[in-house]
């Protein structure tokens, strides 16, 4: 009996210590800000074919000299 209430108590000694949180605190913002760039590259690479597309149509009917 003596042995279930020692590891109680470590397991209630390791619930209560806060030593380390700081560190998942900085993984969670760190991966949050490493999901949010995905995000906005996904956002962004899905718009650049048709952006070039449009670049190609305006740049194709340009004269080069103003002749």
């Amino acid at each position: 009996m003596e042995q279930l209430n020692n590891i109680a108590a470590r397991i209630s000694g390791l619930i209560a210590d806060e030593d380390g949180a700081v560190t998942v605190d900085w993984v969670v913002l760190t991966a949050s800000i490493v999901m949010l760039g995905m995000a906005a590259a996904f956002t962004v690479t899905g718009s650049v074919p048709g952006l070039a597309n449009k670049i190609s149509t305006h740049i194709s009917v340009m004269t080069v000299g103003g002749g």
